[in-house]
């Protein structure tokens, strides 16, 4: 992890397109402001990660799901499968 010291006010840059500044500082909080291309796309941690959880359970769902509509000889074998792997 790249560590820099910065005050408020003053920015680094990552690569040509994205410049994050830092606003302010105040009681342990730091203000940023970033700027980026539309298609980048910018989450807090927490945030992310709760999206990243959100899409397993929906691809686990979703893997359930779809085997549910499978006739139980198909169902069997997919089983088989994913429990000798």
């Amino acid at each position: 992890m790249l560590v820099l010291s910065r005050k408020s006010g003053e920015a680094l840059r990552v690569g040509e397109d994205i410049r994050i500044t830092v606003v302010s500082t105040a009681s342990g909080q730091v203000r940023i402001g970033i700027e980026a291309p539309d298609e980048v796309t910018i989450y807090r941690e927490e945030v992310y990660e709760r999206i990243v959880q959100a899409n397993v359970e929906a691809a686990k769902t979703s893997s359930e799901a779809s085997h549910a509509v499978l006739p139980p000889k198909v169902q069997k074998g997919i089983r088989s499968r994913e429990s000798s792997e």
